[in-house]
C-alpha cells in the first residue's frame, strides 16, 4: 500500500458513464498537520483540496460554505455534501479519501456520486511508495 505527500496535483473528474472529463488544479493534505488545518483560516479555494485518509470532515471555523465529496479506496465518489460553517459532517464507513471545494463548484465539475476521479500530483509531492 503506498501513502500520499502533501503537495499539489490535478483532480480529473469522469462521470458515471464515461463522459466528459474535467481537470481542476489539486492541492493534496496527507500529514496530520495539513489534514488537521484543511481549509481552516481561508476566505476560498482556486480548485480543490484533497485530504487524506479521511472519512469525516467538520466546517467549525470555517469562513465559507464548501462542498465534500467521500471517495473509496478506488475513487470512486460515495457522497457529496454541502456544509455550511460551523457543522459536523456524518462519518462515511466506505470512504477512504476527501475532497473539498467552495460550494457549487463540485456541480460544475460533474462530481456526483457514481463518478470517477483520477490524482496525478506534481513531480515530488503526491504518491510515495
Amino acid at each position: 500500500m503506498s501513502q500520499w505527500r502533501n503537495g499539489n496535483g490535478t483532480l480529473t473528474v469522469t462521470g458515471p458513464q464515461g463522459g466528459e472529463e474535467a481537470e481542476i488544479p489539486l492541492r493534496i493534505a496527507a500529514t496530520y498537520r495539513t489534514r488537521s488545518r484543511g481549509l481552516l483560516g481561508q476566505d476560498g479555494i482556486d480548485g480543490a483540496l484533497l485530504i487524506t485518509p479521511c472519512g469525516s470532515v467538520h466546517t467549525f471555523g470555517m469562513r465559507f460554505t464548501i462542498d465534500v465529496a467521500y471517495l473509496d479506496r478506488k475513487f470512486n465518489v460515495v457522497a457529496v455534501r454541502t456544509m455550511k460553517p460551523g457543522r459536523l459532517g456524518m462519518p462515511r464507513l466506505r470512504a477512504r479519501h476527501v475532497v473539498e471545494s467552495e460550494a457549487g463548484a463540485m456541480e460544475k465539475w460533474g462530481l456526483r456520486p457514481g463518478a470517477r476521479v483520477r490524482i496525478a500530483p506534481q513531480e515530488g509531492g503526491g504518491r510515495r511508495r
